[in-house]
């Protein structure tokens, strides 16, 4: 008897975990599906934005036209996220593409009182302890930017080309883990896809979905 109502003890704390597990890709699942109908087409013209960044400068879209930028949607205590910045994962693609000339944007777009939310002071802090590089972190937490890509999961990355145009848009790679498969092992779709932009190629896999933690805009 004694075993059986540890068993049920055991599934007891184990079950609220699992629900909350299976309610975050849910609910992550529902928010792609939602924002797909109004997500950007790829091989169109990128979406023009105006942002400010955790530096107090704005930063216009507009400006890094004849250059590759790259924009990534994060959040830090996303545990997907998490995985790729704890591996050493993100910050050598970042580098990579600083040394190639491509401006990488990573986005926050988490709005104040919600998971991810950081103020400008906090987010230059986590560049530096993470030891991340990109050109500018920008701050959305009104979520104008994060809706004009339809950006739905952290991360979710968007690749735009010299001419302005997006040409590719999901997942960072083929590995929908918090944990697990190692991401360095993983097929990078944006490492691929920059590697065949500069060899003069059309990107091979123009989208993916994206997974992760779903986005965590204003209400």
């Amino acid at each position: 008897m004694s075993v059986s109502r540890s068993a049920a003890r055991a599934q007891e704390s184990v079950w609220p975990l699992a629900v909350t597990a299976l309610t975050a890709i849910a609910v992550a699942a529902f928010l792609t599906a939602m924002l797909a109908s109004a997500a950007p087409a790829t091989g169109e013209p990128a979406p023009t934005f105006d942002a400010v960044g955790s530096d107090g400068k704005t930063y216009r879209l507009a400006d890094y036209k004849g250059s590759t930028v790259v924009l990534e949607w994060t959040n830090h205590l996303c545990p997907y996220t998490e995985k790729h910045y704890d591996s050493g994962n993100m910050q050598p693609l970042q580098k990579e593409a600083a040394a190639d000339g491509i401006v990488w944007l990573s986005v926050i777009s988490s709005a104040p009182g919600l998971q991810g939310y950081v103020t400008a002071k906090e987010a230059n802090a986590l560049t530096e302890t993470r030891d991340a590089a990109p050109a500018a972190v920008l701050l959305g937490p009104e979520g104008t930017v994060g809706r004009l890509y339809a950006a739905a999961t952290t991360p979710q990355m968007f690749i735009i080309d010299a001419d302005g145009r997006l040409v590719y848009q999901g997942a960072i790679d083929d590995e929908p883990s918090t944990w697990g498969a190692d991401p360095l092992k993983a097929k990078n779709y944006v490492r691929l896809a920059l590697a065949e932009m500069a060899d003069g190629k059309s990107v091979s896999t123009p989208s993916t979905r994206p997974y992760g933690c779903s986005v965590k805009y204003a209400r």
